[in-house]
């Protein structure tokens, strides 16, 4: 008993450990998301803490929602507008990656990522289904509540929920990333040469798309490159630091973004980002499954290759086949017992047929007469 109690009260001290990080997280992330805000200092085009409650979910579990909430209290706490409206954005909150992380769960998703099925889901059901109670119940409670007016509410609707999808689709995958990340033990100077070369690209294409240049399409190559050498670990990131750089332009109003009005800029904003993520996850997604299939073709040759090193080493000899698609080509058969020794009936010195000539001749059975005698005179 006592020891089944000490077990209960190790694991609940474990969860609320866990608990209390998911809302330290939370919190942390959405201070750095409000830096960019947009919309009464309370909507930003990234919105981190959503993309942390779904990892967090993926990896820990639902029993970690209170952690949102409390990480969501805190965050909005200071914002307002009233206490109803406060708790009605909580709710929101707390809800939208809860009903993303059913959806994933339904759908079979698998946390590494390798698969392009996993990919899609994250997408379509987390990303872009789950977000939607959120931006609903943020932007509905601001306009019930007199804090946002009509004419505003689709253009904080929008930012809101591309906000959030934005978060589950360059922050989740960078967490799901980083909870299996470990040094490589084999690693070639080359390689190490090339993840420089990488984070090098990344930050002079980060100048080049913060300062009033408009080239955002040059994340794409890194995006790619990253990808293909170094799959969601590396496609992951690069996704993230993007992603940021356009942000950091828009709301400066610098490159594409100058001289335009919120929403056009939303919609090209998000666009990017949008494009972006899904250009590395399913790149990455794709080549994880390449590789896969590979290695498993690979196995399958080393197995087939074992088998007929086998086969030649004890000397046996392959099995005839059975259906009648052709004369065996093998080598010669032995006799059998009953029909290999015995004579046919119109020859009465040659052997009769094999098992397998006999299977292979079994379905003709017409033999043609033999020519009438003609008579012989008598002498």
């Amino acid at each position: 008993m006592t020891l089944a109690r000490r077990g209960g009260l190790r694991r609940g001290g474990v969860a609320a450990l866990e608990i209390c990080a998911v809302a330290a997280l939370y919190y942390g992330s959405a201070e750095l998301g409000l830096l960019q805000q947009l919309v009464r200092s309370q909507v930003t085009p990234l919105w981190p803490p959503t993309g942390i409650a779904v990892a967090a979910l993926l990896l820990r579990g639902p029993r970690i929602w209170p952690g949102i909430t409390l990480g969501a209290l805190l965050a909005n706490l200071p914002l307002g507008p009233s206490y109803a409206a406060l708790f009605l954005i909580v709710v929101g909150n707390t809800l939208a990656p809860l009903c993303s992380y059913v959806l994933l769960r339904s759908a079979g998703f698998r946390p590494e990522l390798d698969r392009l099925h996993d990919a899609l889901a994250l997408i379509f059901l987390g990303a872009f289904t789950g977000t939607l109670v959120s931006a609903t119940a943020g932007s509905g409670t601001l306009v019930l509540t007199n804090a946002l007016s009509t004419d505003r509410f689709w253009t904080t609707w929008w930012v809101w929920w591309t906000g959030d999808a934005m978060g589950v689709l360059v922050v989740t995958p960078v967490l799901l990333v980083l909870c299996r990340a470990h040094l490589p033990r084999q690693m070639t100077p080359s390689r190490w040469a090339e993840v420089l070369l990488l984070l090098a690209a990344t930050a002079c294409v980060g100048l080049i798309d913060t300062s009033s240049t408009p080239l955002l399409f040059l994340g794409f190559p890194l995006l790619i490159w990253a990808a293909f050498r170094f799959r969601l670990a590396g496609a992951a990131p690069v996704a993230l630091a993007v992603s940021i750089f356009a942000i950091i332009a828009a709301n400066h109003g610098s490159g594409p973004f100058a001289r335009h009005g919120m929403l056009t800029d939303m919609v090209t904003l998000q666009a990017y980002n949008a494009s972006s993520a899904l250009t590395a996850l399913l790149v990455a997604a794709a080549v994880s499954e390449r590789d896969r299939s590979q290695k498993e073709i690979a196995r399958a040759c080393g197995h087939l290759a074992e088998l007929v090193s086998r086969l030649s080493i004890t000397g046996t000899q392959p099995i005839p086949p059975t259906s009648g698609s052709g004369p065996w080509r093998g080598p010669p058969l032995a006799p059998d017992a009953d029909s290999g020794s015995r004579p046919r009936p119109d020859s009465g010195s040659a052997p009769g047929p094999g098992p397998g000539e006999a299977r292979h001749h079994s379905r003709s059975t017409y033999r043609p007469a033999p020519p009438p005698r003609r008579p012989t005179k008598p002498g």
